[in-house]
């Protein structure tokens, strides 16, 4: 991607707050990006200001309200031109998790509205800005969007669906130039995993201790497996190396497999039969 000193490249990151987005909206803006920030509140937006540039612009919204969308369509367009949009990076996400059987039907249809409908109609509303600067659409998957943990079904699944819709998109939108990408991170070292946490213990505090106590030997051993998890999660450099390179790279790749571990989750383990990938999984995660 070109830029001017007049003209930098504009690229829009939504989920800036914290974690994956902040990190790549800094990178992004140390390398003269005209960086759009997609923050849900004015506070969060202060912050990023203190750590950017003058050309960091934060910029309300929220993926699972239009109106806001809409919204912060039309304040990038009056602002941008005619230029278009460079980049649009979809970061933002939460993570549902718990017994299917007991997960609020509510919770999961939030996971899906923020995970993966309001992906989509984040792309949607942009997609016209995109059009104009033949951009490039970066979607932050997971390697859960490969390989499904027992109670971590809700958040795979949008993993899941994530990965089908940026199969579509980089088909569909191939006649216009704009290119379509990918990063499968592994356990990254950002606040999902506080919030992630805390998300768990507010599900298990309304579910009737009855309930809780069919599956509570599993979440115990689920819940030492991922405290062990996070504490040996990567630093957030590698995702923001992989957001960067799709973003300029005169080929970038389809798809960023941050390590070979990933690579093989997506490739090798369905290779395996479902049978052994299970007992695999329930060796790995302690189950008993």
């Amino acid at each position: 991607m070109s830029e001017t000193n007049q003209h930098p490249p504009a690229v829009l990151i939504t989920g800036a707050s914290t974690g994956i987005g902040q990190a790549c909206a800094l990178e992004l803006d140390r390398r003269k990006f005209r960086v759009f920030a997609g923050v849900r509140t004015e506070a969060a937006g202060d912050r990023l200001r203190k750590n950017a540039s003058s050309m960091l612009t934060p910029v309300m919204i929220d993926v699972t309200d239009s109106a806001s969308i809409s919204a912060a369509a039309l304040k990038i367009k009056e602002q941008i031109g005619n230029h278009g949009l460079a980049g649009l990076v979809n970061s933002a996400g939460i993570g549902v998790s718990g017994p299917l059987e007991l997960v609020p039907i509510e919770e999961l249809r939030r996971q899906f509205e923020v995970n993966v409908i309001g992906q989509v109609a984040v792309i949607q509303a942009f997609l016209p800005l995109l059009r104009i600067a033949k951009g490039r659409i970066v979607n932050i998957g997971s390697v859960n969007g490969a390989l499904t943990p027992p109670y971590l079904g809700p958040y795979s699944a949008s993993k899941f669906a994530l990965e089908a819709i940026t199969d579509a998109l980089r088909i569909e939108l191939r006649t216009w130039g704009i290119r379509v990408s990918i990063v499968e991170p592994g356990a990254i070292d950002t606040p999902i995993w506080e919030k992630s946490f805390a998300d768990a213990d507010r599900l298990a505090n309304t579910i009737p201790s009855q309930a809780m106590a069919l599956y509570v030997l599993d979440l115990a051993a689920v819940r030492n497996n991922m405290t062990k998890i996070a504490k040996q999660a990567e630093p957030v450099d590698a995702v923001v190396r992989a957001v960067v390179h799709a973003l300029t790279a005169p080929n970038p790749k389809t798809r960023y497999f941050l390590h070979y571990g990933n690579r093989l989750h997506f490739r090798g383990f369905k290779l395996i039969p479902d049978v052994i990938r299970d007992w695999i999984i329930r060796r790995v995660m302690r189950l008993p």
